[in-house]
């Protein structure tokens, strides 16, 4: 059976059809049908040209697609589909469940199916039919195909599939010659991530690591995937604290139009504007002038205003230089302009009511309405998001729009997302729209994660007590005396900062995880220290050996891998299961499933370099005797998709640690 993605199944067939209408221009003579001859040239003329065009689209397809990493899983999923067609044509919607076996006396893939026909069977139709027969039925209607070697019927209805060596073994020559690429996915969608999103005048803390290093991961991997990825901090830009910022300045730097202020330390800014705003009455009505001044857009008020947001954007472009993100800012005041039209619409559709002054949406479903205007006449956090969302599927055109907010904003954001539904600006069958909701960061203590004095813990000073915990831990290993100042100082912040990113990663995004240096860089475990040691031992494995990168591709074309001892069958079969990985990921937005698979891909090597000899040295002399080339490119395929999958992550490996 020919397995199509769904894109060339559509251009194959759309070339049948026009094939076919080719042929009946050419018959309308013999038919003494009589149009225009000219009319049938220049329809002919287009047709041929479309055809071409297709023909030639086709072939792009089929050669991306012969250079992409298969998805074994749903290529699976797509044969047992067919045959559960073929044995029960009558069947709508039956189970398709087909998922890697766990033991390899179960075969290499296990459909599990047959359980969930039979009740389907017993309840529509009261046929009691026992799962094994359905199993043995599907197994008869398997097509034609090119990864399976056999089935197996086990227990109850467990259909155990072994997968065939010779596929396997084309599948990771493929990838060792074409890197690692992503499974064609037809027509090229836009995903919008809105993620990070700190507020201007206060300095980024703990919590906003999550979202950060989430947003980020989750871009990499939808750019990977072959979508279209902005990337949108949503800034908290605008509001009344402008207006107590701007008063402050005024007086602290009376010359701030014609000297640029030197606010150092704008945390300590704000609180002293706080504190006044809090304390001096004369001060707060100065504050709220300001704050109509902004609005308006007086050119004194709008310099004012970018001067702290200048300030803040440095502080925050360090943070994003050490963690490797890229981010396009569009806060708060982006969407400002647009909030009278989004309460006119709602208005126009009849869907605002007057409560105590304020104009409020009610949402079906949801018991707390938005508030669009405040009774002052303002516009709020439910109007700005209303117009961000509208922004992000009207004009950006976002097939995909994800949230990488923290969990107590989930009730305001379905909220958000249900209104945006009810007036039309999308549906959800079409557009997928996600909030990816994330726990808290706790102390050992098990309580928010705070600094000795109380206060929230600044995301600068974590990261700079990375570095240096980082530093002391490879000291600790003696690795000064052995890599050079720049490998150290490479060393010390892939380290670091990979080891920041992959506990956060690493943990199911909707929990609380608690923050650990000591766990972090244990060297052990499921950590980024253990990956990283693990990953740049398998890239020496070869250089060791004398093996350079011409000599491993040039092997690549030649050498057929053998995967005759069980380890390597193992280790082969874990490489390959990276796409299904991925997908699920791209499904469920939950990271910590990439991580785990790269803990068992090394602890799967781990068991093959123990079983297997890659190179073979003399006892006495310790002189290479033999190198086993094959194997070497198993290290070779597992590195490489480790290092896909560190970038993914965003964490950096070094070649040498």
């Amino acid at each position: 059976m020919s397995l199509l993605l769904p894109l060339q199944g559509k251009l194959e067939n759309e070339i049948k059809l026009l094939t076919a209408e080719i042929e009946r221009l050419k018959n309308f003579g013999c038919l003494g049908v009589s149009p225009s001859l000219e009319g049938l040239r220049d329809e002919n003329a287009k047709l041929k040209y479309r055809l071409n065009f297709l023909k030639k689209s086709l072939q792009e397809e089929r050669s991306k697609s012969m250079k992409s990493m298969i998805n074994i899983n749903s290529c699976l999923q797509e044969i047992f589909g067919a045959a559960i067609q073929a044995a029960y044509p009558d069947l709508e919607n039956p189970p398709l469940v087909v998922t890697p076996s766990q033991q390899p006396k179960f075969g290499d893939y296990q459909c599990n199916s047959a359980m969930g026909i039979s009740q389907i069977l017993l309840k529509t139709r009261e046929q009691k039919v026992i799962p094994r027969e359905i199993a043995e039925k599907i197994a008869k209607n398997i097509p034609a195909n090119e990864y399976i070697e056999k089935v197996e019927i086990a227990g109850p209805g467990f259909i155990n599939v072994h997968l065939r060596k010779d596929f396997v073994s084309k599948q990771l020559s493929s990838l060792l010659i074409n890197g690692v690429q992503p499974p064609a996915n037809g027509k090229r969608k836009k995903a919008v991530v809105d993620f990070s999103s700190p507020n201007i005048a206060k300095e980024m803390h703990v919590g906003h690591l999550r979202s950060t290093i989430i947003g980020e991961s989750m871009c990499r991997l939808f750019e990977f995937a072959g979508y279209d990825v902005l990337r949108l901090n949503h800034l908290g830009d605008w509001g009344t604290q402008f207006g107590m910022l701007i008063a402050h300045l005024q007086d602290k730097f009376p010359d701030y139009l014609t000297v640029s202020p030197p606010i150092g330390d704008l945390q300590a800014f704000y609180k002293e504007s706080k504190q006044r705003f809090d304390t001096e009455e004369e001060f707060k009505k100065r504050a709220y002038q300001c704050v109509v001044l902004l609005q308006s857009k007086n050119p004194d008020f709008i310099k004012a205003w970018n001067l702290i947001c200048d300030v803040s954007r440095r502080e925050f472009q360090k943070i994003y230089n050490c963690l490797d993100v890229t981010i396009i800012e569009r806060g708060e005041s982006f969407y400002h302009e647009m909030m009278k039209d989004i309460v006119k619409e709602f208005e126009d559709k009849g869907f605002v009511q007057v409560d105590d002054g304020r104009k409020v949406v009610f949402v079906p479903g949801f018991p707390v309405p938005l508030t669009i205007v405040k009774s002052d006449g303002g516009y709020t956090y439910d109007t700005s998001d209303l117009a961000a969302l509208k922004h992000r599927l009207c004009e950006e055109k976002g097939d995909i729009l994800i949230y990488v907010v923290d969990s107590g904003q989930s009730v305001h954001l379905q909220t958000i997302f249900a209104a945006g539904q009810m007036i039309g600006w999308y549906d959800p069958k079409v557009t997928r729209v996600a909030h990816a909701a994330f726990g808290v960061v706790l102390g050992e203590d098990k309580k928010k994660f705070k600094t000795r004095s109380g206060d929230t813990v600044r995301l600068i000073d974590l990261l700079e007590e990375g570095l240096k915990r980082a530093m002391d831990k490879l000291k600790d290993k003696e690795r000064d005396k052995v890599l050079t100042p720049e490998e150290l100082k490479a060393a010390q912040t892939s380290v670091a900062f990979g080891c920041i990113k992959y506990a956060d990663l690493s943990h199911n995004r909707l929990n609380d995880y608690v923050f650990s240096f000591d766990k972090m860089l244990d060297d052990r475990g499921n950590t980024a220290a253990y990956l990283l040691y693990a990953f740049t031992r398998i890239r020496a494995i070869a250089r060791l050996a004398n093996i350079d990168e011409q000599m491993l591709r040039k092997a690549a074309r030649e050498e057929v891998l053998v995967l005759d001892h069980e380890k390597e069958w193992k280790l082969g079969k874990c490489i390959l299961r990276f796409p299904e990985i991925l997908q699920k990921i791209l499904e469920d937005l939950l990271l910590h499933t990439l991580c785990d698979y790269l803990y068992e891909l090394a602890t799967t090597f781990t068991e093959f370099y123990d079983s297997c000899y890659c190179v073979e040295k003399d006892r006495q002399t310790g002189q290479i005797v033999k190198v086993n080339m094959w194997r070497l490119l198993l290290c070779e395929a597992t590195a490489t998709v480790m290092a896909k999958g560190f970038d993914i992550l965003g964490i950096k490996p070094v070649q040498r640690m």
